[in-house]
């Protein structure tokens, strides 16, 4: 429970102050444990930012591995089939990303995607390109027309649609005139999103 508790707190304070800015003390006097706690489950602050990374990877790939697992069988059919599939593995990573839960995760994440370190590698294969991989393939499924190289690109530029939802939280809800996403305003992105997608898996070459 120690453990947890201080990846938690981890998460937190390095999202938001990065590996240099977070204080090994703050974060011990956070979780309520003593400064020893850190060196002992995690070697030091160094051991400590990459178990973070590790924690975030695996609650992602707690959360997305079935979901990206069921998507691919489900996607094996037919054309149609893979685009119903990867719209669906869209939308279970836009409820991840209006979760409440991932705002840390995120900010953690950005900072590791802006410079990224040794804790970016533990991220990505931990559980993004698993991911990755799994819309990549749905994707190549439902639009047999695209070259390896085009697959790759749509599946970056698929998940920036979804990423956006929490690296962008603020400015939705900027635009939105709200002060957070509510259910109404969840349903309606999350809607949009599933016919963008579908747009995007459908079309047809020039």
């Amino acid at each position: 429970m120690t453990s947890q508790t201080l990846l938690d707190v981890a998460i937190d304070q390095f999202g938001r102050l990065g590996f240099e800015g977070a204080s090994t003390r703050e974060i011990a006097r956070a979780s309520g444990t003593a400064m020893s706690s850190i060196t002992y489950h995690f070697g030091g602050k160094e051991g400590l930012y990459l178990a973070a990374a590790d924690h975030i990877a695996a609650q992602i790939r707690e959360i997305q591995g079935p979901a990206a697992a069921a998507a691919l069988e489900a996607g094996a059919a037919s054309a149609e089939a893979a685009r119903e599939a990867a719209a669906g593995l869209l939308d279970s990573l836009g409820q991840m990303m209006l979760h409440q839960k991932t705002e840390g995760w995120s900010r953690f994440i950005i900072r590791e995607q802006q410079y990224p370190t040794e804790a970016f590698n533990r991220l990505f294969e931990g559980a993004m390109r698993m991911v990755f991989d799994a819309a990549a393939e749905l994707i190549a499924r439902a639009r047999p027309d695209l070259d390896p190289r085009q697959v790759t690109a749509t599946a970056i530029l698929f998940f920036g649609q979804v990423i956006v939802l929490r690296a962008g939280h603020a400015a939705i809800c900027r635009v939105l005139g709200t002060d957070h996403i509510d259910e109404a305003n969840a349903a309606l992105l999350l809607a949009s999103l599933r016919a963008s997608a579908f747009r995007i898996l459908s079309e047809t070459p020039e």
